[in-house]
């Protein structure tokens, strides 16, 4: 969609005792996650001795084939899905990042953002350190490169780094020899670990570790390190804070298939719908969705009200990052191509529609509009999470606080602008009570300005 809060990035690692298939199990973990990322794919593999790597713009159908695969061979190895929040979009952004340095070769993948990334860069690049690229990605692995020098180990290094950084982060490194997965002190950013026979496995979701029918072992905790190499596995606890997993997660960025964090992604999202109900008691002939992440709301919606779901849009799965942008005077037809209205199920009905977020408020807009073409009688649209009134800095990429609807007008004067009949939102308790079941503490930044990590100047 044109108004959405932009994916974040997807990370996958695999540490092999005797596969020779890595770089093909890291494809298909990524091709999982491609929902997290679409703007760049890369695959860094280790045959023990030396890491190998390709990374490219587009998608990872697009960037990968078998011959490259088959070239990037390998036991051990990492992957990375991108979507920019630091940095534009170029070949030097891509991730995996990969540095030799007097220690040797390092290659990060990373999802998150840092809050303090210019005044890092700064003291490197003071101490004669120089960049390739515009990413925090890039100062995060060069730190664990100098600290590595400066303490002649790799997880002290890493323990160090982990000190001066600020922000969300969820973090593979690969040595020619050894994999290494860490989250921070808050678990803003998700990351779990799995295994396939005699492999461990890590990603951002359960979602891509099931794709390769790996079997999950459980999330790395926040503020651990995980080390393997080929005596096992060691996990070092570093730092914890209070827990604050982003809930937009299991409001948006997740696939509806995950577990994070203990939590069944499906399983919130239809709790957010139940809540909405009980929350607004509205009524009406149908409920409808905005797919994908508004269907299993809406599921929970029809379920408390006992009003019949249906289908009330079709979605092209064929408009991928290669469908033209149309000019502003065509961006309504452009929305046609992606949702068309169902016009046999809305006409001369009062309709519910749910969805996951409003942004700037354009695409509902013309949404709403399209039901009202379809000849809908009442439009009530439904969202299953607070208005998003602040910007995120943690690896969400947001719009600034002034292009955000929900930051310069109140709820009433939305649905006018939207062109709605009603408009509710989910309230704050009754998100966190929709997530409850993790039992852990859930960053609602984006909705009560709430930083968790206090924001540098600048940022």
């Amino acid at each position: 969609m044109f108004d959405k809060l932009h994916e974040e990035c997807g990370v996958f690692g695999v540490f092999n005792t005797k596969s020779d298939l890595t770089s093909q199990l890291i494809y298909y973990g990524l091709f999982a996650l491609q929902h997290r990322g679409q703007e760049s794919a890369g695959i860094a593999v280790s045959d023990g001795e030396q890491i190998n790597y390709y990374k490219d713009e587009g998608l990872v159908q697009e960037v990968f084939d078998p011959k490259l695969l088959n070239f990037l061979s390998g036991v051990h190895g990492i992957g990375h899905v991108r979507y920019s929040t630091t940095g534009g979009t170029t070949y030097e952004n891509a991730q995996p990042v990969v540095i030799v340095s007097s220690v040797g070769q390092m290659a990060l993948a990373h999802n998150g953002n840092l809050v303090n990334t210019k005044i890092l860069m700064k003291e490197l690049e003071d101490q004669g350190a120089t960049f390739q690229s515009s990413t925090d990605s890039e100062t995060i692995l060069k730190l664990v490169a100098k600290n590595t020098i400066e303490t002649g180990d790799v997880t002290e290094a890493i323990k160090k780094t982990m000190s001066v950084i600020k922000g969300g982060y969820s973090i593979l490194i690969l040595t020619p020899d050894r994999l290494y997965a860490f989250r921070d002190p808050m678990g803003l950013r998700p990351l779990i670990m799995g295994r396939l026979d005699d492999s461990y496995v890590f990603a951002s979701e359960s979602c891509a570790i099931d794709s390769i029918k790996g079997d999950i072992i459980r999330d790395v905790r926040p503020g651990e390190i995980i080390v393997v190499d080929r005596n096992g596995i060691h996990s070092e606890h570093v730092a914890t804070n209070s827990t604050h997993l982003c809930s937009f997660e299991f409001v948006y960025f997740a696939r509806t298939d995950s577990v994070i964090d203990g939590l069944n992604v499906y399983e919130a999202r239809v709790n957010m719908g139940k809540r909405l109900f009980a929350e607004t008691g509205r009524l009406a002939d149908i409920v409808i969705d905005i797919p994908d992440s508004g269907t299993s709301a809406a599921l929970g919606y029809s379920a408390a009200s006992g009003i019949p779901f249906n289908k009330g849009f079709y979605r092209n799965a064929y408009i991928g990052r290669t469908f033209i942008s149309p000019k502003q005077d065509m961006r309504e037809i452009g929305v046609n191509f992606k949702l068309s209205p169902i016009r046999r199920n809305v006409e001369g009905r009062s309709v519910i529609m749910i969805d996951d977020s409003i942004v700037r408020g354009t695409t509902i807009t013309r949404i709403v509009k399209s039901l009202r073409r379809a000849g809908a009688k009442e439009v009530h649209v439904m969202i299953t999470s607070p208005p998003v009134k602040y910007s995120c800095f943690y690896g969400i990429d947001t719009p600034d606080r002034k292009q955000l609807i929900a930051a310069r007008k109140p709820v009433e004067d939305i649905a006018i602008e939207i062109g709605a009949d009603s408009l509710s939102y989910l309230s704050h308790d009754g998100l966190n009570a929709s997530l409850a079941d993790a039992g852990l503490g859930t960053c609602m930044a984006c909705f009560d300005g709430n930083y968790p990590v206090p924001i540098e100047e600048g940022v």
